[in-house]
């Protein structure tokens, strides 16, 4: 999916579980076919999974990663992973690598719940929850989304430019204009920061879907209230997403900022990974077409 990202095969990676985890060196491994654009994923027996990042990180990125990933299980309503154990890269493999608790479902698909109020109310409860950590004084790290809309100009400019084939360009161009210029909507909150179909779990039961799961919380942390909201715009129609939004309470410029969110990380999707990575290309299109033909947006241009 990436130029010069880190490749690891089967053997390898039972070699590298051995020598970190001997107590593992049993276990049946078992490849897990993903979206996932950061790790290879491998299955360690029933109940762990090692993530191989696709490029280096170090001992202590991974430390940070686990000690988020503790905060969030604590204060998240439903399943998240935890840390087992980090491994320092070697000449094998030059990145730090880790392994954590395996939790068991599907996840969800952007054109799959579009119509489940139950999924966009599980929602609304893990937002709420996450919102409700304190963020004792901790402010944005400045890293990736969350902090301000506008620094991210010249990155929304390229991917609209290479997404002409994909989407309406002009009408993109001129939402994000509107959308780039929203003002704050409160301080900074406790977020998952990446609250992506591929990263919630659900499952079917009575005749509704349910969130069962969230995955990837190595990045929970404090960041505009607004970018947990991304969830709507990626999973739902307009009578879902306003189910979520009455839940988390969220007024017009917070709702607009969500949407800005959606916007500046589908824009990316569509077109980097058309060929490498189908599904997460069909969810950045999807998401911008959500947009586009959202009544309150379109009022915007």
């Amino acid at each position: 999916m990436h130029d010069a990202e880190i490749t690891v095969d089967d053997a390898l990676a039972r070699v590298l579980i051995a020598e970190s985890f001997p107590e593992l060196e049993e276990r049946e491994l078992r490849r897990v076919s993903t979206t996932g654009t950061v790790n290879s994923i491998i299955r360690v027996g029933d109940d762990l999974v090692a993530r191989f990042p696709f490029f280096p990180v170090t001992p202590a990125e991974l430390a940070a990663e686990a000690e988020a990933m503790t905060a969030l299980a604590a204060s998240c309503p439903f399943p998240a992973p935890l840390s087992y154990g980090i491994a320092a890269g070697g000449a094998a493999f030059p990145s730090a690598w880790s392994v954590q608790t395996w939790i068991p479902g599907r996840t969800a698909h952007f054109d799959e719940h579009s119509t489940s109020l139950s999924l966009a109310q599980d929602l609304a409860m893990l937002i709420r929850a996450l919102r409700a950590v304190d963020p004792a004084g901790r402010v944005f790290d400045g890293r990736g989304r969350g902090g301000d809309l506008a620094d991210h100009d010249e990155w929304v400019t390229e991917c609209i430019e290479r997404s002409r084939h994909l989407v309406d360009a002009p009408r993109v161009a001129g939402l994000w204009a509107q959308l780039r210029a929203l003002p704050p909507a409160g301080p900074v909150v406790m977020s998952h920061r990446d609250l992506t179909p591929f990263n919630l779990l659900v499952g079917d039961g009575d005749g509704v879907t349910r969130l069962t799961g969230v995955l990837d919380g190595g990045g929970f942390g404090p960041a505009d209230r607004a970018l947990d909201l991304v969830a709507a715009w990626h999973l739902f129609d307009a009578p879902a997403r306003q189910v979520l939004r009455d839940g988390v309470g969220a007024g017009d410029v917070e709702w607009s900022r969500g949407a800005a969110w959606a916007f500046q990380q589908a824009i990316g999707l569509g077109w980097y990974y058309e060929e490498s990575n189908p599904p997460m290309s069909m969810l950045g299109v999807s998401t911008v077409r959500r947009l586009l033909a959202d009544p309150g947006l379109a009022a915007l241009l």
